[in-house]
């Protein structure tokens, strides 16, 4: 018999690591986003790790600006931000506070709420489609720019948290290079995912802009 998710939600301590530590143990997790609608819930399967100042693929590797802010703690709070003039991305900041490292949500499962996620996901040609990817993952859980800043620890009421879910064994959990990240940062095997879902996304290398002759 397989047993039910923890519904626990996650303390500010669990994020309050080395985002190298955090960013696989995020795997089997649950996120719950609380909608005018309904909750939806998804289990994240794939996860990418930025670690601030000692990485070139980090939003925060310059330093603090009016869109990273949040990056820089507490920890446990949802660092989101816009994409390609069209898509929001979310992260959820962790290490100690003024680190700025984060780990972005990638892919996952929606376990609960699936019928709320296809309303806004209506490209997706099946369940597994609607998070699987960044953008998609936001647009399914009903993420922008208003949740920038959501403290997901807060205890009460809160747009979103993320419960202890179901642990993935070690050696279910891979990782390799992160997706679309160009320079040096296209190095660092941060990407973390669980073995043969099939709610992970494709890998994809960065690929430089070819100027037109």
């Amino acid at each position: 018999m397989i047993a039910s998710p923890d519904r626990t939600p996650l303390p500010r301590e669990f994020f309050d690591r080395p985002v190298l530590e955090v960013a696989p143990d995020l795997l089997g997790r649950l996120v719950v986003r609380a909608t005018p609608d309904g909750p939806i819930t998804l289990r994240l399967t794939e996860v990418e790790a930025y670690d601030g100042p000692n990485d070139p693929g980090s939003h925060a590797y310059r330093g603090r600006t009016a869109r990273n802010g949040v990056m820089f703690g507490p920890p446990g709070h949802v660092y989101v931000y816009f994409t390609y003039g069209m898509w929001f991305c979310m992260n959820l900041v962790c290490g100690p506070e003024n680190r700025a490292s984060g780990v972005l949500l990638r892919a996952g499962e929606i376990v609960e709420g699936a019928e709320l996620a296809r309303t806004r996901r209506l490209s997706a040609r099946n369940d597994k489609e609607l998070a699987k990817g960044p953008a998609r993952l936001a647009t399914a859980l009903d993420v922008d720019r208003s949740l920038d800043g959501t403290d997901a620890c807060a205890s009460g009421d809160t747009p979103l948290r993320v419960l202890a879910g179901t642990v993935v064994p070690a050696d279910q959990v891979r990782n390799g290079p992160r997706t679309g990240v160009p320079g040096d940062g296209a190095v660092h095997p941060w990407r973390f995912w669980v073995a043969d879902d099939p709610t992970v996304s494709l890998y994809r290398a960065h690929a430089p802009k070819r100027r037109r002759s």
